[in-house]
C-alpha cells in the first residue's frame, strides 16, 4: 500500500491524509471521520461485496486507518507528528521550487488569496469519496496528501509560490541538473525533529507545572528522559520537579545525569546548590530526630533507675 504523492513523498506518513481529516482537526473531528470509515469498510457494509474485496477493505482498516487513527488519537504522538509536520511546512516555504505537486487543487491552493477556505472546501469534497471506492482509496489519499503539503507551505506565512513538476533546464544548465533542482527538499534532520520533539515535551510539562499539577509535570517528563535518556534539559527539569514536589532523592538523581550529560547545564546549575541544601536539610533533620530520640530514651533509663549514682 505505497502511496507517493504529497507528505509521502517526503518519508513522512500523512496520517490525517488517510483519514480525510484537516491538518487543524481535533480530537472530535478525528474520531467521528475514523468511525465513518471504520463502518464502511465493516465487512457487513459490504454485503455484496466479493471475497477478495472484503480482504482489501479488511486491509485498508487493518494496515491504513486503524494506525493513522491510533496515532492522531495519542496525546503525546499526535504532539511529536504536528512539530514534524510544522518543520517540513517551515522547510518548505523556504525552499519552495521543485515541489512535486500534480494535482490542480494543490497547485491552486499554492496561488490562492484564501488558502484556508479552499483547503477546507477542496479537502471536504476529497474526502467524501475518499472510501467509496476501494481501488481509488489510496489515489484520493495521495490527493489529499499533495493538498496537505501545499497547505503546510501556505500556512508558514511565505508568499504564494508556484509549483513546478518538471521544470526546463536554463540555458546552459544540463539536464541532470535541472532534475536535481526538481528534487523535494529532504526531510527536517533526525537530530532537529529530536530536539523539537523534546521542546514539546519540556513546554507541555511547564503547562502541567504552571497550573501546579506536578504529578502530569513529573509524567510527562518521565517519559522524556525515556524516549530521550541523553537529554540534560529533560533530566534537569525532572529535576527540578521533584525537588519542587519534595522528592530529594530522584532530584539528586536526575541532577545527577543532567550534570553528567552536560556540565554546563543552565537549570542544572541552578538547581544544584538547592538541591543539595535540600539533601543537607534533610540529612540534619533526620540527625537532630536521631538525637532526641536518644535523649528521651537515655532519660526513660535514668528515670528508670532512679537518676546518677551518688
Amino acid at each position: 500500500m505505497n502511496i507517493e504523492q504529497g507528505l509521502f513523498k517526503l518519508e513522512l506518513t500523512d496520517y490525517h491524509a488517510i483519514l480525510g481529516v484537516s491538518i487543524e482537526a481535533d480530537a472530535k473531528q478525528i474520531r467521528k471521520r475514523y468511525l465513518k470509515i471504520a463502518r464502511k469498510l465493516h465487512p457487513d457494509s459490504l454485503g455484496s461485496a466479493t471475497d477478495a474485496q472484503k480482504q482489501q477493505a479488511s486491509e485498508l482498516l487493518s494496515k491504513l486507518v486503524n494506525p493513522a487513527y491510533e496515532k492522531l488519537t495519542q496525546e503525546k504522538e499526535m504532539a511529536e507528528h504536528k512539530v514534524v509536520l510544522r518543520l517540513q511546512g517551515e522547510q518548505l516555504s523556504r525552499r519552495p521550487v521543485g515541489l512535486e505537486i500534480q494535482t490542480e487543487s494543490a497547485k491552486t491552493l499554492l496561488q490562492t488569496d484564501d488558502p484556508l477556505n479552499l483547503y477546507n472546501n477542496t479537502l471536504k469534497q476529497l474526502a467524501e469519496g475518499q472510501y467509496e471506492s476501494l481501488n481509488q482509496v489510496l489515489e484520493i489519499t495521495g490527493q489529499i496528501s499533495e493538498l496537505n503539503l501545499a497547505y503546510l507551505v501556505r500556512s508558514g506565512g511565505k508568499p504564494a509560490v508556484t509549483a513546478q513538476n518538471n521544470p526546463t533546464p536554463t540555458q546552459g544548465q544540463s539536464p541532470a541538473a535541472g532534475a536535481s533542482q526538481a528534487a523535494s527538499p529532504p526531510p527536517p534532520s533526525p537530530k532537529r525533529q529530536r530536539e523539537s520533539v523534546i521542546v514539546s515535551y519540556l513546554n507541555r510539562s511547564r503547562e502541567f507545572a504552571q497550573k501546579k499539577e506536578y504529578s502530569r509535570a513529573i509524567i510527562e517528563m518521565r517519559e522524556a528522559v525515556r524516549s530521550h535518556p541523553n537529554s540534560a534539559p529533560c533530566h534537569s527539569q525532572l529535576a527540578g520537579l521533584y525537588l519542587q514536589t519534595g522528592q530529594q532523592k530522584m532530584a539528586r538523581i536526575h541532577l545527577k545525569r543532567a550534570l553528567d550529560l552536560d556540565p554546563n547545564n543552565t537549570l542544572a546549575k541552578q538547581l544544584e546548590p538547592r538541591i543539595n541544601q535540600a539533601n543537607q536539610s534533610k540529612t540534619d533533620s533526620k540527625v537532630s530526630s536521631s538525637k532526641s530520640a536518644s535523649s528521651k530514651s537515655r532519660g526513660g533509663l535514668f528515670g528508670l533507675f532512679g537518676g546518677k549514682d551518688k
